[in-house]
C-alpha cells in the first residue's frame, strides 16, 4: 500500500499529479486528498479518491487524517502563490505557507510518518546571477511567496536532522499546459499562457506584456515553461526515489533548461489557435527578473527523470482545454 497523502490535491498541479499517478497503476483507494478548496476544484480530483475538506491551519484537521489512515508518503501542494498579492499581505503568506506546512509537519511526526515531497519554486532563488540556474544558486527571495517557500525548505532540513524526516523539494519553474480535462483555472488568472489563451477565445479585450526593454534578444523577459504532466512525473519519481536514494533532505529544480521570451510565446500562441488576438505592450513590473532558466540535470541524474514537452505542446494542450472549458 503507498497510502499517499496530497495536500492541495484539488488544485492545477496537485489534482494533475493525482491522475499521473493513477495512470502509473496506484491506485484511487491508496490516494488521500486534503484542501481547503479555497483555489482548488472538487471536481478536479478523481471519485474513488479519498476526499478530506480540511485546513491546515487547524492542527486537528491535519492531525485527524493521519490518526485514520496509515500514510506513507506526503505530496505537499497546499499554498497561496500570488507573488503580487503576497507584497501586499505578507501576514497571509507566512502564516498558511509556513505555519500550516509546521502544523502538517507535526502531524507527521506523532504518526511517524518520515517521507515528504514539497511543491517548491524558483522563486526562492530570487534574481538569480547566473543562468541556467543550478540547485547551489544562493537563495535569496525578493518576494514573501518565495520567502514562505525558502522557510519552509530550511525547516524541511531540520526535521531531517534532529527528527530523521527525509524531504524531497521541487523547485519548479513556469508550470503550464492541460491533461486529463484539467487546465489552469485560477481566479484572479495572473499566468501569462493562460491569460493569452483565453485573450484568443474571446474571453479579454487583449493580453498585456510588461517590459520590452529588458537585456534579451527581443527585449521581453525569457521563462523556462514546464508541461504539468511532466512536473507530475517528477513527483511520481521522486517518491520512489525514497527506496533508492540516501537521502534525509534535498532540492531538485525542474524546468526544460530552454527558455523562451514572452513575445515568443505570445507569436506562438497566434500561430497555433490562428488569431491575431491583441496584445498592449506596458512598462516593466518591479522585481521581475529578466531571464529565469533551469539547471535540471540533477534532477535527470538522481530522479531519473526527463521533460518530454516543449512550449508548442504546452499551448496547444491548454488551447484546447480552453476551448472545451468556453464550450461548457
Amino acid at each position: 500500500m503507498h497510502n499517499i497523502l496530497i495536500t492541495g490535491g484539488a488544485g492545477y498541479i496537485g489534482s494533475h499529479t493525482i491522475h499521473y499517478l493513477i495512470s502509473r497503476g496506484i491506485r484511487p483507494e491508496e490516494i488521500i486528498v486534503f484542501d481547503n478548496l479555497v483555489y482548488g476544484h472538487r471536481e478536479f480530483v478523481p471519485e474513488k479518491v479519498k476526499f478530506y475538506s480540511g485546513d491546515l491551519l487547524n492542527k486537528k484537521d491535519i492531525l485527524d487524517i493521519f490518526l485514520a489512515n496509515e500514510i506513507r508518503n506526503v505530496i505537499h501542494f497546499a499554498g497561496y502563490a500570488y507573488v503580487g498579492e503576497s507584497m501586499q499581505l505578507p501576514g497571509k503568506y507566512f502564516e498558511n505557507n509556513v505555519l500550516g506546512g509546521l502544523n502538517l509537519l507535526e502531524a507527521m511526526r506523532e504518526t511517524s510518518c518520515q517521507r515528504i515531497i514539497f511543491s517548491s519554486s524558483c522563486s526562492t532563488y530570487g534574481i538569480p546571477k547566473s543562468n541556467p540556474i543550478k540547485e547551489s544558486e544562493e537563495q535569496v527571495p525578493i518576494n514573501p511567496y518565495g520567502d514562505s517557500k525558502f522557510m519552509f525548505e530550511r525547516i524541511l532540513r531540520w526535521y531531517g536532522a534532529i527528527h530523521g524526516l527525509r524531504s524531497i523539494c521541487l523547485r519548479y519553474f513556469n508550470a503550464a499546459g492541460a491533461a486529463y480535462g484539467i487546465g489552469e483555472q485560477h481566479d484572479p488568472e495572473t499566468h501569462l499562457i493562460p491569460l493569452i489563451l483565453q485573450t484568443a477565445n474571446g474571453e479579454r479585450e487583449a493580453a498585456h506584456i510588461y517590459g520590452t526593454d529588458y537585456g534579451t534578444s527581443d527585449g521581453t523577459c525569457i521563462r523556462d515553461y514546464i508541461h504539468v504532466v511532466d512536473l507530475a512525473e517528477a513527483h511520481y519519481n521522486a517518491m520512489l526515489s525514497f527506496d533508492k536514494l540516501d537521502v534525509i533532505s534535498d532540492a531538485f529544480n525542474l524546468g526544460t533548461g530552454n527558455g523562451v521570451s514572452v513575445r515568443q510565446v505570445v507569436n506562438i500562441a497566434k500561430k497555433i489557435t490562428g488569431i491575431n488576438f491583441t496584445v498592449i505592450e506596458e512598462k516593466r513590473r518591479s522585481g521581475d527578473p529578466a531571464i529565469l532558466v533551469a539547471e535540471s540535470a540533477k534532477a535527470k541524474a538522481m530522479l531519473d527523470w526527463q521533460p518530454k514537452f516543449g512550449i508548442e505542446d504546452i499551448l496547444l494542450s491548454a488551447w484546447n482545454w480552453h476551448k472545451r472549458a468556453l464550450s461548457r
